[in-house]
């Protein structure tokens, strides 16, 4: 390992953008780790993200522990590890043997064929984008391009540039637009796709979606949003208008009552209080949605029935309590989505910092067969709780 040893010494450093480990010999153990660097409160770290089996794993390291982390990776588990520089890219490849291949690659070969090794680490999120400090961060929607919506929302000017007040939504406009570029590829490729956004509030993240799916990638798309505010509807329609975005509609209603259609694509609920979120994901169940996106906000259900003799010592604290319920509450309602028919991932929406409302679930419907119910039911019957979603998702089945 003195070989991949004196590579990693020479590459990672701040100038670098992005290291992607890949080719696992056991995906129980992980199947792809990805490094970038970051400054948090103005020291140079570098955060790692490890995915396994339907989790992420996330972690900031020094230079040195981030080093002595990826050998250890490449000992055990992953035979290949990428890593990308402004100018030049590196390749290193274990063989059965313990051979270790050492390839680097200039800009020129990396820009030209070296996107498809990119791409061969992952999703298009594996591609390599430089840390946010010193250098502008390549974004879906780039800073300087003008955007409509961007524009009539006031998170841009109308030369591009990002209103310094409205960075942090830009940032999570980006976030969300990677999120959806993950999935795009399991929604209908030659027939119209049908989304529905459930509490869709002010839609910054609606109109995002639709120019990036129409706009951006040419997707025939039919999009409806759904909020109880009815100034707000009034004007996201008429922004809608104005743009010329045909196909995006914004509707007053509620979501638990809500009747509209019998098929969708496509469900997403951002930041739906409580139990709406539950109402959202029970429809998109039923319509048989291939994928769906929720940001739960207002978890106060399970806090109110949670009770437990052998965790009362814990519960006692309030707010504790309160954290522990909304964690249980999106872990329930990700196993029935699993058990409905749906690979099911929970991810860090945005940074903590920016939100504490920052948990994504993301379903994608699966070929096959449904999961048991048996454990969630056990582990409910455990916490003396019966949440919203799993009474809809009984009285469906009943």
């Amino acid at each position: 390992m003195e070989k991949l040893k004196n590579v990693l010494d020479e590459l990672i450093t701040d100038n670098m953008i992005q290291a992607v480990l890949s080719n696992p010999l056991f995906k129980e153990k992980g199947t792809k780790v990805k490094v970038r660097p970051v400054l948090i409160q103005e020291k140079l770290l570098f955060q790692e993200t490890l995915y396994r089996e339907n989790k992420v794993f996330h972690c900031n390291c020094t230079t040195e522990e981030i080093k002595e982390r990826m050998l250890l990776y490449m000992q055990e588990n992953f035979r290949q590890v990428e890593l990308f520089a402004p100018d030049y890219a590196v390749t290193a490849l274990i063989s059965r043997k313990g051979k270790i291949t050492v390839k680097k690659r200039r800009q020129e070969t990396l820009s030209k064929a070296g996107q498809n090794t990119v791409q061969s680490a992952g999703s298009k999120e594996d591609r390599p984008t430089p840390p946010a400090h010193n250098r502008i961060r390549r974004y879906i929607l780039e800073e300087g391009k003008p955007v409509d919506f961007l524009i009539g929302l006031g998170v841009q000017t109308k030369d591009g540039r990002i209103v310094k007040a409205r960075y942090d939504k830009f940032r999570q406009i980006n976030r969300y637009l990677e999120f959806v570029e993950d999935i795009v590829k399991q929604l209908p490729q030659d027939e119209p796709v049908r989304i529905i956004d459930f509490g869709c509030g002010k839609s910054y993240l609606t109109f995002a979606m639709y120019y990036y799916l129409h706009v951006l990638r040419g997707y025939d798309v039919k999009i409806t949003g759904l909020d109880l505010k009815a100034d707000v509807i009034e004007l996201c329609n008429r922004l809608a208008e104005e743009y010329h975005y045909e196909q995006l509609h914004f509707e007053k209603g509620d979501i638990s009552t809500y009747a509209g259609e019998d098929c969708v694509d496509m469900v997403v609920t951002l930041h739906a209080c409580d139990t709406a979120t539950d109402y959202a994901l029970e429809k998109a169940i039923r319509w048989g949605a291939k994928v769906i996106m929720a940001v739960p906000c207002c978890q106060h259900e399970v806090n109110r029935q949670i009770a437990n003799s052998e965790l009362n010592q814990i519960l006692k604290y309030g707010l504790i309590k309160e954290k522990l319920s909304a964690l249980l509450t999106d872990a329930i309602r990700a196993r029935l989505l699993e058990e409905m028919g749906y690979d099911t991932q929970i991810l860090e929406f945005i940074d903590m910092e920016h939100t504490p409302k920052n948990i994504l679930i993301r379903a994608v419907k699966r070929e096959g067969m449904r999961k048991k119910k048996e454990d969630i039911n056990s582990l409910t019957d455990f916490l003396h709780v019966k949440t919203t979603l799993q009474k809809l998702l009984e009285e469906e089945t009943d």
